[in-house]
C-alpha cells in the first residue's frame, strides 16, 4: 500500500471525526467576504428542489431523467468545488486540462449517480425547512416525503464561493456526499496506480 494511499485514508478518518463545521469551515476559509444571507440560500434551495420535484414527478424516462439531473446539477451545484474535494490532494498534481476533463467527466458520473437516488422518491417530494449559517457556508434542511416510508433529512450546504448562492455538498440521510465521493474517487485513482487520464475515461464510460 504507498503512502499516498495511506495519506488520504488517514485524512478521510480524521475529516470523518472533526465535524462538519470545522471541516467545510477549512474547507472555504480562503473564501471571499461572507455575502450570502439565510434568505438567499434557502432560496437557492428552494428552486432545485422545486426542478427536483418536477423531474420525480415528470414520468420521463430513466434516460431522460438523468438528463434533467445533470441540469440541475449544473445549474445549482458548484461542481468545480464538488469535483476538486473528491480528487483530494491529486488535484494539486492535475494539469489545468486534467482537471478541466475531470471535472466535467465527474459531473456528468455524480449526476447520474445522485439522479439514480433522487429517482427513488418518484411518487414523493421533498419540503424545504429552515436555513442556518455555519462559518463560511448555510446549511439549509429538507424532509423527503416518500410513499410508503418514514421521512427522512436532506441536507444541502451553500456558499456563494464561486460568484453565487450554489450547493457544495448534500447529506441523504445522514450520508455526506463529498467524504462519499473523495473516499470512492480516491480508491478509483488507487486501482489506476494514480494515472488521472485513466480515472477520466473510466468516469465518462460510467456517466
Amino acid at each position: 500500500m504507498s503512502n499516498k494511499t495511506l495519506t488520504r485514508r488517514k485524512m478521510m478518518a480524521l475529516m470523518g471525526a472533526t465535524g462538519i463545521a470545522t471541516v467545510f469551515g477549512g474547507l472555504f476559509a480562503a473564501a471571499p467576504a461572507f455575502a450570502g444571507s439565510e434568505a438567499s440560500s434557502k432560496a437557492l434551495v428552494d428552486k432545485a428542489v422545486a426542478a427536483i420535484n418536477r423531474v420525480i414527478a415528470s414520468g420521463k424516462s430513466e434516460s431522460a431523467m438523468y438528463r434533467d439531473f445533470e441540469r440541475i446539477f449544473a445549474d445549482y451545484a458548484d461542481l468545480p468545488t464538488i469535483a476538486r474535494y473528491a480528487l483530494g490532494v491529486d488535484a494539486r498534481r492535475a494539469s489545468p486540462a486534467q482537471m478541466n476533463a475531470f471535472t466535467k467527466a465527474f459531473a456528468r458520473y455524480i449526476s447520474v449517480k445522485y439522479g439514480k437516488r433522487f429517482r427513488e422518491f418518484i411518487g414523493g417530494k421533498i419540503e424545504v425547512n429552515a436555513s442556518r449559517k455555519i462559518k463560511s457556508f448555510f446549511e439549509v434542511k429538507t424532509t423527503a416525503i416518500l410513499r410508503g416510508q418514514s421521512p427522512f433529512e436532506v441536507v444541502f450546504l451553500v456558499s456563494d464561493r464561486s460568484g453565487r448562492d450554489k450547493f457544495f455538498n448534500l447529506f441523504i440521510e445522514g450520508v455526506n456526499m463529498l467524504l462519499t465521493e473523495r473516499t470512492e474517487i480516491g480508491a478509483m485513482l488507487d486501482k489506476r496506480k494514480g494515472n488521472i487520464d485513466a480515472l477520466v475515461r473510466d468516469l465518462v464510460a460510467l456517466g
